[in-house]
Parts: C-alpha cells; structure tokens; sequence
C-alpha cells in the first residue's frame, strides 16, 4: 500500500473505517498467506490421444490417454461437455438438477478417429487430439473447442487445484455478447474480462471491469447461427475475446476466438443453439424462470442514500402527489438502519417505521428496504449473537470467525453456502416485514470488505460449507450474492406465502433470476454513465437476468439537468425504473430540475404508467420464455450484420423500439430499423426497415417506434385496459398478447393472444380464436 491509498480510504470512509480498512487488508493477507496451500511446481497435461468411446444415454464418455470427455445431449438440445470425470452436478446455477437425457442422440465413429454424437437440433464432434465442435444439424460449424491444458500440481507438492485453459474458434463475422453486467458492452469487443464479482470502489464507467456481477455466460451470434456457451465453475478467471476478421492476410478468414482461463474447478460446460430467443429459452429451462416481480414493482420507484428520518420520505412523496408525479415505491438505504446494523431501525429519526409504511401503502407507494450481509461483531446485538450460536458466520482456516470492515464497523458475515444458515437468514426478514417494507434490496453481497489495498472482500482462505462439500472463499465468492439472494427469498415465501417476493441484488452469479433482478450499483454521474446504463441492462438481459435498471442521474455526482431529464426517459422504458443517489450527490425528485425538466419528466411517467399493462406482459413471458424484456435490435434477426453492431437502441419486447438520446446536446438521432414498417408512436410517420433513418429527438422526448401489426395492451383513459394496434401492411399479419396478473399473489395469469389484418380499407383486430378482442381498441398509423 502506498500513501495514495491510505489517503483515498480515509477520504471514502472516514479516519476511523479507512484506518480499519488498513488492519483489515493486513489481516486478509495474513490469513490468505498462512491458510491457502502455495502453489508450487506444475506439470501441462493435454487430453492426448483419442483411446476409445463408451456410450450413455444421451451421448458417452470418449477417453483420451490423459483425460476423458463425457458429452450428453438433453432432451432440450442442450449439450453438456465434461472433462476428467465432471458431471453436471453438483451445481449452483442449475435449477432442477441436470435435465434428462435425448434418448435419441446416438454416439458413433466419425472420420479420422474421433466421435460424434449426432442429435435433431446439435451434432457434436470430437476429434481425436480432444477437439470438440459443435455443429448445426445441417453440418455448420458454430464453435470449435481445441484441446484444453491442464496445469496439475506435481506430486508430494500443496494441492493449491489443477489451472486450466480452454481455448475456442468462431466464425469470422461472430459478435460477442453477455459475461453478465459489463458497462463497455452489450457487444463485447476485444479485450481481457474477469470473472470474479467485484466492487469496483466507487462510481465506475465504461472502462471498469469486473463489476458486481460477472458470468461465465457467453452468447455468439454469427451468419451461420446463435449459440450460448456456460462454463460451470465458480472460480476466479478470466475471457479474453478477439473478433475474427473475413479476408484477413492471404485472403483467408481469422476466426474469432475465446480464451477462458480458470483458477481452479472442473472444465464443463453447457451449450444451447438456435435462434437468440430458442437460445434463452433453453438457458431458462437449465438454470430456472425468472422470479416474477409484483405489478407495483414495475412502476417509478425513488431511492436515496441519506433521507435522514420519516418527514424527509413524507415532503418526496407528497411532493410526487401534489405534482400528479406517478410514484410506485420509496426505498431506504442504510441510513435507516441504527448504527448501520442490519435488521434493526434508528428509532430517533424513523420513529413509527410500520406507521409510516401504512401512511404511504394508502397513497399506493411500498416501501422498500435495503438489505448487507455484514453483520456487527457486537455482543447484544441480537443478530449477532443467533448467528453466533448458530454457527452462521464464515470462519478461517483456524476455524475462528472472519472479521471485515464495512458500514457498521468490524463485522462477520453470514455463510450463505449452508443450507441451515439461509434458512436462518431467511428468518430475519420477519422483521423487515413488521416494520411494513414490501420488499428489499441487497448491497454489498459481493461480498464486499472495505480494504485499503488489495481485493475488497474476504480472505480467499475463508472456510464455507458448500452444501456439505467444503471449501473455501475461491470456490465460493462468486456465488455469494447468489446464496444471499437464494436466503432471502426463500424465506420471504416463508414468512408471506400469498405475495411474490420482491427482492433485487447488487450481485449474483448464473441463475441469480430465480430470486429476482439487479440494478446497476454505483454508476458514474456522466454522460459514459449513462451510455454504460443501458449497455448493463443488454449484457444482463442476454446473461438470463431480465430485470434491472440503473441509478437515475448516477449514483454519486449531481448531474446537469439535460442529463438527468435524459436518464430518466432511458430509464422509462427499462423494466426498473429507479431515481437514487449518494446523499453527498444532490436531489433526484424531477422537480430538482426546473420547470422544463419537470413537464417533460411528467409525460415519461405517464407513459411509462400508460404501458403498464405491457410490462406486465413481459415481466409475465420473461417467466414463461427467458425472453428480456430489453432486447437487442438483432433479437429477431440476428443475421443482419449491421444490427449487430448496434448498441445505443433497444427492443422493448416484439413490439417497440427505443433509440435513448446518448450524448450531450442531441436532438437529433440516427436509427437503424429492423426489416419491416415502423411508426414513430409521437408523430405517427412511417419508416420501412431494414436501414437508417434521422429522427428528431427534442428535449421532451427520445424516439420510440411501434412495429406495424403489434397489438399493445395500454391504460385506457377510464383506467381500463385497451388494445393499442399500429396498422398493419397490406397483405400481412400482425399480432401481440396480453398476459394479466391476478394480483400479486401465485394465481395464474391469463394469456390471450390476438391478431391484426387489413381489410376492406380497416384494420381487423382478433382473439386467435377468430372471436372479438373484448377489449377496446384503438388503431394508429395508416393502413395499407
């Protein structure tokens, strides 16, 4: 540590905290150095020669001289691929255990030695030096794996785990997208990605890697097709992307690549192929349906790090109600908390916290709370000592509980890989629950220790249960945030079964949508911020996390109006919508702004309270499908090479496309449509895609377009639902579904599908059973 470090600690987190930041990072090395087993020589091992095949249902097993390949198909046309004996289990991002094998792929000889497992949606083969293709039924390759290389330790020598490194070829036009939430994406260009959940120490940008959310989930879209590709292990690595390039040197095609090189944990993998919306279908089917969010949680919630006590959250919500400001939920950070200690409340400033929520209920506003892992090492403090007499909290190798710096002061934290601890926690959030909060979110699950120098978390000799298995922090920080949030939903389905649980995490890992969303966590106030934002929300999306958002106007500078006003009508559009802010980084209410910046405010609210009933929809088929609400603009035609390069528009669900204003100044945007017509939805011009089209983009608005055909389920003005149809082309169909909650509870929801046509000079509008809609309907844009 030099004295930079010391200073910025000390700055950040005050004299006291960044002085213990200090004793803490020492102490983590310490332990790392006395508790990790050093890694000493180690021997390269390749698969070698190809030895023989045995076949199992859904594949075999082909082994090699220095290794073995178990490949199995699933019944979905996923494909599993395990090296030296790995099996799909155990596993913390699958949801039901590994699916069932396709009893009609078959195992058999290929040419030259190696094996195939030839399947109707996959074909995968193996080569005799250990390369593994995986090809299209008609023979296409989409990826190929060159042999792996180990790096063992040598006998009589620490077992510090076996390195491993897998390299891989895709096609020259491929594009890369997903690894979870990166701020330089949704398109992932050459460059270096870590897999080990970060916090990046303050306000990031585009250019910070890692962030709090990383996933070995890669998704490659290239003119011969689409494919996922998830390598099972938990462990610190790290990707290293490079974009192939047609024609290049000779005239020949450089293939893209990948390079995955992991610490430690088995090599396996699985992969799903088709079309992008097959593609998450099938990653949803592996790892589970995304947790379904209640209707409230789809409107406007306003966040702030530092309301100081009730009659702050009263004047921002009264000041919403009096300016008709559509207002969903309020949260509050760790403010809230006395001292800081989790699960209790500062009884001076928030006096009659059940009061208060039960106030803004009958207003129609929830309250929302947040929610660390860090728990006060204080005896007295009744969390502290059940966890203690519980055996809750992580331990070192000595077996002595492990002690960070974060909020409340010096803490432990909960080991969230023990089945019995998060039932434990899960308990805790019946106090959440009597002091009226309808859901929560959770920060600082990465998990984060405050450190003045080195990784700001754990010691990675941490001792953790895994499930029985044991292990340590290396294995187990990744899906830390993912436990966390596993625990606390659990037990919000335990303590309130006829609700839905809300519940939102800073992190996660594979599988984190089972629980719930994400948001963006402490992005730059700044136009990169911005930019960064909605880049978050794609990789997310593409990664099997459907809902997240960002912090409105950044987390922790004060942004300039036109900044703000730009966030917030980005933010409209995206499934959460939130405002929140450091309190050192000024105000977030609309009203902040000015005048100007508040009228046009108020019309993206209404929208966005317009639309309501299509984000239930979403939010609804994102549970059914995996589909993301937010899409890329190539979502349904990932062959157009020019929409793939796109990644300042997006697809809000089939139907509406919207190009946010990006840049300082702009009122002005280009926008490259899909194929098909498309309706500015605020001047009702038409525009015929594929191409680029100039729209204009004022202050009061960014452009939105409707896909001609799409039936949207929109508020009516009597506060019905009605059916908003952009006018078809002659000759073709259109169509859209309308999936309605029942309330917020387990019941299930009702899907009706409808569908559009010309004819004689009208617009049609139709349930799919040729029956009448049933709802009233309102046809925009010109037919014909």
């Amino acid at each position: 540590m030099d004295a930079r470090e010391l200073v910025r600690s000390v700055k950040v987190l005050g004299t006291a905290q960044g002085l213990r930041s200090v004793r803490a990072a020492w102490l983590r090395q310490r332990a790392d150095a006395a508790g990790l087993p050093r890694r000493g020589p180690e021997r390269a091992r390749v698969p070698g020669l190809v030895q023989g095949a045995e076949p199992q249902p859904g594949g075999g097993i082909v082994r090699f001289t220095r290794s073995s390949l178990r490949v199995r198909v699933a019944t979905g046309g996923a494909v599993f691929c395990g090296w030296d004996g790995a099996g799909p289990e155990p596993s913390y991002a699958l949801a039901r255990g590994c699916p069932a094998a396709d009893a009609r792929a078959v195992l058999e000889p290929d040419k030259d030695g190696g094996w195939r497992v030839v399947s109707e949606r996959v074909t995968v083969v193996v080569s005799r030096h250990g390369a593994v293709e995986i090809r299209t039924p008609g023979g296409v390759v989409l990826r190929r794996d060159l042999p792996p290389r180990w790096w063992d330790p040598v006998a009589g020598t620490e077992d510090a785990g076996t390195r491993w490194v897998q390299r891989s070829e895709v096609p020259a036009d491929a594009r890369f997208f997903g690894l979870g939430g990166r701020a330089s994406g949704p398109r992932l260009r050459d460059g270096s990605y870590r897999l080990w959940n970060t916090d990046p120490g303050g306000a990031f940008g585009p250019g910070d890697d890692p962030l709090y959310i990383t996933m070995p989930v890669r998704m490659v879209v290239a003119d011969a097709g689409t494919h996922l590709v998830f390598h099972d292990s938990t462990w610190d690595g790290r990707v290293r992307l490079r974009e192939g390039e047609e024609g290049a040197g000779s005239g020949h095609d450089r293939p893209g690549s990948c390079e995955l090189q992991m610490d430690g944990g088995p090599l396996r993998s699985w992969t799903v192929v088709g079309s992008p919306a097959r593609v998450l279908r099938g990653w949803t089917a592996l790892t589970g349906a995304p947790a379904l969010p209640p209707r409230w949680a789809l409107g406007h919630h306003h966040a702030r790090w530092g309301f100081g006590g009730s009659e702050e959250v009263r004047r921002v919500a009264a000041g919403y109600r009096e300016r008709g400001l559509p207002l969903s939920a309020l949260h509050l950070d760790i403010d809230h908390f006395r001292g800081h200690r989790v699960f209790t409340v500062d009884t001076e400033h928030f006096p009659d916290l059940p009061g208060l929520a039960q106030e803004l209920r009958a207003e129609g506003v929830r309250l929302v709370s947040i929610i660390d892992p860090g728990v006060k090492a204080e005896p007295g403090y009744p969390v502290y000592d059940s966890g203690s007499a519980s055996d809750a909290f992580v331990r070192d190798a000595r077996g002595r509980e492990v002690r960070g710096v974060v909020w409340p002061g010096e803490s432990v934290f909960p080991d969230f890989t023990d089945p019995q601890v998060r039932t434990w926690w899960g308990g805790l959030y019946a106090e959440r629950l009597a002091q009226g909060f309808s859901g929560v979110w959770h920060d600082m699950n990465e998990p984060v220790s405050f450190a003045a120098f080195g990784d700001p978390t754990l010691p990675r000799s941490s001792r953790h249960a895994l499930e029985g298995r044991g292990g340590d922090h290396r294995e187990a920080h990744n899906v830390y945030g993912l436990q966390m949030a596993q625990a606390g939903y659990e037990g919000l389905r335990e303590l309130r079964p006829q609700e839905r649980p809300f519940l939102f995490s800073r992190s996660g890992w594979a599988g984190m949508q089972r629980y719930g969303g994400t948001w963006s966590g402490d992005v730059t106030t700044g136009w990169p911020g911005l930019r960064a934002s909605l880049a978050l929300v794609l990789g997310l999306g593409l990664s099997g996390v459907p809902y997240s958002g960002p912090d409105v106007g950044g987390f922790t500078g004060s942004p300039s109006p036109e900044l703000y006003l730009r966030w917030f009508q980005l933010a409209a559009w995206l499934p959460l919508f939130r405002t929140h802010s450091a309190f050192f980084a000024g105000r977030r209410e609309p009203w902040a702004f000015g005048p100007q910046v508040l009228e046009h405010a108020r019309v993206a609210l209404r929208e966005r309270e317009r639309l309501l009933p299509y984000f239930v929809t979403l939010s609804h088929l994102a549970q059914r499908t995996g589909a993301p609400y937010v899409r890329p603009v190539w979502w349904g035609a990932p062959q157009d090479r020019g929409l793939r390069d796109c990644g300042d528009t997006f697809l809000l669900g089939d139907a509406l496309l919207v190009a946010p204003v990006l840049e300082r100044g702009g009122t002005r945007r280009a926008v490259r449509l899909p194929r098909g017509r498309w309706y500015d939805t605020a001047t009702g011009e038409a525009h015929e895609g594929p191409g680029q089209v100039l729209l204009d983009a004022p202050l009061g608005r960014i452009p939105v377009l409707a896909r001609a055909g799409s039936v949207l389920p929109v508020v009516a003005e009597d506060g019905g639902v009605e059916l908003e149809v952009w006018a078809p082309t002659a000759g073709r169909k259109g169509g859209g579904l309308v999936i309605s909650d029942a309330g917020d509870g387990w019941e299930r929801a009702r899907v009706e599908r409808f569908t559009s046509r010309v004819a004689d000079g009208g617009v049609v509008v139709l349930r799919e059973d040729g029956e009448e809609p049933g709802y009233p309907v309102r046809v925009r844009g010109s037919a014909g």
